[in-house]
């Protein structure tokens, strides 16, 4: 009797949650749910491009005076956290983006980095209120609203992952997802 008695209260506490866990686990829509999915498509070519670049390839640069490897995804670290401090969301305690350049050659932390910054800054989106997109801004001293911030932050997100595709082709190392489309078309029947 007991333990049914523990497994109907287990069961009643259950149903009672279910519509929390649910609203927790739901996705955002419109604007926010839209800049989120460009958020993890960034991610994960930034972290994959990241990870497919040998360690001693980080410190490499095309020319002097502009940035490594590991600097430019760093530099996207920094951004991240940099960024959602703009949108409301505090650096956390202990992170220093003015620090991050001096690692950028150590490929574990600077992609940990990476990782842990875009994690950040996808939790800062999440924290904004929908009601508050249109709430004005300024962004390297443009106006703008917190939508607008998505639309340029997008295009800053775009610019240097087209700068680290040509870093990582320079050096002879093709981006993950163009080696595995090339797998898979390799692995077609010929006609």
């Amino acid at each position: 009797m007991r333990r049914f008695l523990s497994i109907v209260c287990l069961a009643v506490l259950a149903v009672a949650l279910l519509p929390h866990f649910g609203k927790a686990q739901e996705k955002p829509t419109g604007v926010r749910g839209e800049f989120l999915n460009e958020i993890s498509y960034y991610e994960q070519r930034y972290t994959h491009l990241a990870e497919a670049v040998p360690a001693d390839k980080y410190t490499w640069r095309p020319g002097e005076g502009v940035r490594s490897i590991g600097e430019v995804y760093m530099h996207i670290a920094a951004a991240n956290y940099n960024l959602a401090k703009l949108l409301g969301t505090p650096v956390p305690d202990g992170i220093d983006p003015k620090s991050f350049l001096a690692s950028a050659g150590d490929k574990s932390k600077t992609l940990q980095t990476l990782k842990d910054s875009f994690a950040h800054f996808r939790n800062a989106v999440l924290a904004i209120n929908d009601a508050d997109l249109n709430n004005s801004i300024k962004f390297f001293g443009q106006d703008t609203t917190i939508r607008g911030t998505f639309i340029l932050l997008t295009g800053h997100f775009g610019e240097h992952l087209g700068q680290s595709i040509a870093y990582a082709r320079m050096n002879a190392i093709v981006p993950p997802w163009t080696e595995e489309r090339l797998k898979q078309e390799a692995a077609k029947p010929k006609p």
